[in-house]
C-alpha cells in the first residue's frame, strides 16, 4: 500500500515518514508541503492513503480535499492538525476525509487505523 505524506513542517514530515514506513506492506510514495504539490503529487502517484495536514505552506488540506476527492474517491485521507475543534472535523468528514485527528493527543492513531487496513485483503 503507498501512502503519501502532505506536511507542511520537515520535522513532522520526518517523523511521519518513520512512523508510518514501519507499516509492514506499506510504503511512503512521497511527500509534498504545499496545497499545490499536494493535488499535483496525489493525481499522479494515485496512492491508497494520504495523511493530510490542515495548514500547509500554500493553501489548506480542505483545499486538497475538495480537489481531489471528487477526481480519486479510491484514495482514503486521513486529517492531521493541530486544530482539532469539532467543526474542523464536521468539515474534513463533509470533504471526504475517513478521519480528522489532533496531532497533540491522536498521532499514533493515524498509525493504528493505517496498520489495520495495510492488513485487510483488497
Amino acid at each position: 500500500m503507498q501512502i503519501l505524506i502532505i506536511e507542511d513542517s520537515q520535522i513532522v514530515r520526518a517523523r511521519l515518514v518513520d512512523l508510518l514506513g514501519s507499516i509492514p506492506g506499506t510504503s511512503v510514495a512521497g511527500e509534498a508541503a504545499s496545497a499545490h504539490a499536494a493535488i499535483r503529487e496525489i493525481l499522479e502517484r494515485r496512492p491508497e492513503v494520504v495523511v493530510l495536514d490542515l495548514n500547509l505552506a500554500e493553501g489548506s488540506g480542505f483545499d486538497v480535499l475538495r480537489a481531489v476527492c471528487r477526481l480519486a474517491p479510491e484514495i482514503e485521507f486521513y486529517m492531521l492538525s493541530n486544530f482539532a475543534a469539532d467543526p474542523y472535523r464536521q468539515l474534513a468528514k463533509r470533504l471526504g476525509a475517513r478521519g480528522f485527528f489532533d496531532k497533540s493527543r491522536e498521532f499514533e492513531r493515524v498509525r493504528e487505523l493505517i496498520a489495520e487496513r495495510a492488513v485487510q485483503p483488497q
